[in-house]
């Protein structure tokens, strides 16, 4: 029987090594964001707190064709984040879009996604930005869920789409 080599073969010690450079990655960029530079959500300035990272997150998710986006302080009810954003998306593809371009987002800004979970699923993408979390729902699980009922005591912020 032949031996098929493993990645734990050669790296028994630790992780494996990056990937190689890939220059055409490396200037990668939002195919929008080519049209409409000026744009406040395609160039946000930088972020002082939570609440302005939220702000940004709820502008790209509206830009980017979700609906009832939702900003929730859950600063004083919560111990977990300050703020959740709630938005609807309209397929599973644009869902995954959103949640990659507001990490990007977020990469720019200096406020690295910790974790994201459900892209493997078809109903429900977390993006963890740790004081911020983006939940992009399809509009079945967003119904089913209800976190806007489940998190009724927070207030809501309002954001303006521009």
């Amino acid at each position: 029987m032949k031996h098929i080599p493993l990645a734990i073969d050669h790296y028994p010690l630790g992780p494996s090594p990056a990937p190689p450079y890939n220059p055409r990655l490396e200037n990668r960029r939002c195919p929008i964001a080519a049209e409409n530079e000026n744009k406040s959500y395609l160039a946000p300035k930088k972020v002082a707190n939570a609440r302005e990272l939220a702000i940004e997150i709820a502008r790209l998710a509206g830009f980017t064709h979700c609906h009832n986006v939702v900003i929730l302080d859950v600063s004083g009810i919560s111990n977990i984040t300050d703020y959740f954003v709630l938005a609807t998306g309209t397929s599973v593809r644009q869902m995954r879009t959103v949640c990659d371009q507001c990490a990007d987002m977020g990469i720019a800004l200096k406020n690295k996604p910790y974790h994201t979970c459900g892209y493997e699923g078809e109903r429900w993408i977390a993006v963890d930005f740790v004081d911020v979390v983006l939940h992009v729902f399809d509009q079945e699980s967003r119904t089913y869920y209800d976190l806007d009922g489940l998190w009724g005591d927070a207030p809501k912020v309002k954001w303006n789409q521009e």
